[in-house]
């Protein structure tokens, strides 16, 4: 995994906490249940100097599947070294709509967890079979 890279580690802006106001409320959700699910702060994740990805809230950065940070490995594997240029304006934007599905999947996270355990005890018993 490559180095950590230049990130920012902050609290929400006023004006980002509107937008999750703004946000809960159509999601039939309250603040602290939002901020309890992406985190009570957030990154800025540095493409150079000048670019960088504003308000990646803290849990959607450190998203993990099958033991990898997600967005971090994805950025790893375009780095200019292996790529040999730089990523194209497509490519800055697919970070975007990642960091916005792992968002969503992290939201979603509690019904999701109610769903499953609605569906394992909905399931069938099937009886042993007996052997003659």
């Amino acid at each position: 995994m490559p180095g950590l890279g230049k990130l920012i580690e902050r609290n929400y802006t006023p004006q980002e906490k509107e937008s999750i106001e703004l946000g809960a409320a159509h999601l039939g959700l309250s603040v602290d249940e939002v901020l309890a699910r992406l985190g009570e702060g957030t990154t800025d994740v540095y493409l150079n100097d000048i670019a960088y990805w504003k308000n990646v809230p803290k849990r959607v950065w450190d998203y993990m599947i099958g033991g990898y940070q997600v967005l971090k490995k994805w950025l790893s594997y375009r780095e200019l070294e292996l790529l040999g240029r730089p990523l194209s304006p497509e490519e800055v934007r697919e970070v975007m709509n990642i960091a916005r599905r792992i968002a969503a999947i992290i939201l979603l996270e509690p019904a999701l967890d109610m769903n499953y355990e609605a569906l394992k005890n909905a399931t069938y018993s099937w009886p042993a079979k007996s052997h003659q």
